[in-house]
């Protein structure tokens, strides 16, 4: 025989449900807890927010990266020898386990807030293992075929720094409602001193931040420099094959000031513009000389390159996702591109008075031109009848003998030197990538009136930051992109960066401390008491009422349990069943 027990009536909590369904799995109403968090639970809340950090920075190093996308995917390409864009799956998974990991974070804040105990369910520990250990990798990977790339993180602080710690201020401003609900709610003098003292040290960090926070775009902008001049690095290879003439017709229709590209010699002497090692990327020499694909690209005469289509591989691959930017007219300019040579390039700067800057690469020992390289590159020059004063000479072999014969070219360094060593080799100008030379770096080789250039820089924010360095110019993939950047992206004094410090601490303050003082005023005047633990009896007050209610559990007992009839039970209880009426007393 089944005895049954009166149902208890709950209100609706919707929302909680919800909260503690999806952290835990928790639905149902008894399979919540107000206990303390267990300790295996809390180091897997600690895991959580190490994943969370970790892929907060993993996210900002790719969004920051984005100068560098098309540098990646090359070194990809020497890797595996065929050319994707490596950055699409990378970004698609960092976005992802970055939405779920903070998604979680979300819903464990609310746990904390409504006093709710921690209990992460299994299926998102495997969730939170996995992003952890792929991020883990991802930073390993990286680190061991791209490391110079974590220098972008500092250098775009610059640029972000006093904006992120707004944003972080806020974000540790909202965290004192927690904080303080969590301290109200104890009875610990213990606990409450150890989160008090974890979140004011946070807090304290955070006001004094802005004390190491520098950017060269907090000056006076009084004395910023002219705009650094454009140079296009291999044309404009966005819009156009690199190394085409048609990249660096583009480039010089976007106000650049000069053109860089990548120079090799033929088999017969005859230097030519070609960035990789191979012809299989830019060329379709997989059609033309199938059996040569993967011969080095100097091992070929000028006639057999002048038979290579340069252009149709850029409308295939769409390197830089431009090509449907493209009009009819540009797609059948693209499609016809041969080879340059470096005559012809050397020509069209000289009718647009552009400067030039190539990098030479010398050909392998068992070339015939492996001696004479640097002769056969500077009889090209003085063939083309460019003035010399346009062409910046960047190999350092033979460079006194060069500076014989040629006199009137720049003398270029691709090697970091100092502006005293420099002036002694007779250099004037220093090409080097845009994070081997710091602010201060810049500003000294400016005032030692050594022209520096940086490579490669295509973002906004970047080239913001370098100009309010006082950088001369610099090499860029999209001058397309820079040519609407007619002043840094942001610039402020001094004077108004500490005000804005100051009054976002001040504000933050007056935050904090007013809500710990409601939150102390709003629980003290409450019980200590379970919300779930609903009496029967205020339910049976407000049934008269027309509001939602769900019926929880039915407990059932056996007749040995030692409660005596159904009838009792319910006397037992001040409760008639039957009449849905209270005892009266």
């Amino acid at each position: 025989m089944v005895k049954h027990q009166p149902l208890q009536v709950y209100e609706r909590q919707l929302c909680l449900s919800c909260i503690t369904g999806i952290y835990g799995c928790r639905w149902k109403r008894y399979q919540r807890s107000h206990d303390d968090t267990t300790k295996w639970e809390l180091l897997w809340s600690l895991i959580l927010l190490f994943t969370f950090c970790l892929l907060l920075v993993w996210f900002y190093f790719w969004w920051e990266a984005h100068n560098d996308y098309n540098e990646f995917n090359w070194f990809l390409y020497n890797r595996s020898g065929e050319w994707s864009d490596g950055t699409v799956p990378i970004l698609a998974t960092t976005a992802a386990g970055f939405t779920y990991i903070a998604f979680l974070m979300v819903l464990a804040l609310c746990h904390i807030a409504l006093g709710q105990q921690l209990n992460l369910h299994w299926l998102h520990k495997i969730g939170v293992t996995v992003a952890l250990l792929t991020t883990v990798v991802g930073v390993i990977s990286i680190n061991q075929t791209w490391g110079q790339e974590w220098d972008v993180i500092p250098i775009s602080l610059q640029a972000t720094g006093p904006f992120l710690h707004i944003g972080a201020l806020a974000a540790v401003t909202t965290l004192s409602w927690i904080v303080a609900g969590q301290v109200a709610r104890t009875e610990k003098n213990m606990f409450q001193a150890v989160v008090m003292l974890l979140y004011l040290s946070v807090l304290l960090g955070l006001y004094l931040v802005p004390l190491y926070i520098s950017s060269p775009c907090i000056m006076d902008p009084s004395t910023l420099k002219p705009r650094p001049n454009v140079i296009g690095h291999q044309g404009a290879p966005m819009l156009a094959p690199e190394n085409t003439l048609w990249s660096f017709q583009r480039a010089l229709q976007m106000n650049t000031t000069g053109l860089e590209a990548d120079v090799a010699i033929s088999v017969d002497g005859v230097p030519f513009l070609m960035h990789d090692h191979t012809l299989r990327r830019t060329t379709d020499i997989e059609e033309i000389f199938p059996d040569r694909q993967m011969d080095d690209a100097s091992f070929f005469n000028w006639t057999d390159l002048q038979q290579l289509n340069a252009g149709q591989w850029f409308l295939k691959d769409d390197p830089f996702w431009t090509v449907r930017t493209l009009s009819l007219q540009e797609k059948d300019l693209i499609a016809n591109q041969s080879v340059c040579s470096l005559e012809q390039l050397l020509k069209l700067a000289s009718y647009h008075n552009s400067t030039v800057v190539f990098r030479l690469r010398r050909p392998p020992p068992e070339h015939p031109c492996y001696d004479s390289w640097i002769n056969d590159t500077l009889q090209a020059v003085q063939q083309s009848g460019v003035p010399q004063s346009l062409v910046m000479w960047t190999p350092d072999e033979q460079r006194a003998q060069v500076r014989q014969l040629a006199p009137g070219l720049i003398q270029t360094s691709v090697e970091k030197l100092s502006p005293q060593s420099l002036e002694e080799y007779g250099i004037s100008r220093l090409l080097l990538r845009y994070n081997q030379a710091s602010t201060q770096e810049i500003r000294n080789f400016t005032h030692s009136d050594i022209n520096l250039t940086l490579y490669t820089v295509n973002e906004p924010w970047l080239y913001s930051v370098l100009w309010c360095s006082d950088v001369s110019s610099v090499s860029s993939e999209a001058p397309q992109i820079l040519k609407k950047v007619p002043y840094p992206v942001w610039l402020m004094s001094p004077d108004e960066y500490r005000l804005m410090w100051v009054s976002a601490d001040l504000v933050s303050f007056a935050v904090v401390i007013g809500i710990f003082i409601f939150q102390k005023y709003r629980m003290s005047g409450m019980r200590s008491y379970n919300p779930e633990q609903i009496m029967l009896s205020a339910a049976v007050r407000r049934s008269s009422r027309d509001i939602n209610v769900m019926k929880e559990k039915l407990i059932f007992s056996e007749v040995g349990n030692g409660a005596g009839s159904a009838d009792e039970l319910y006397e037992d209880t001040g409760y008639n069943y039957y009449t849905n009426q209270g005892i009266s007393q």
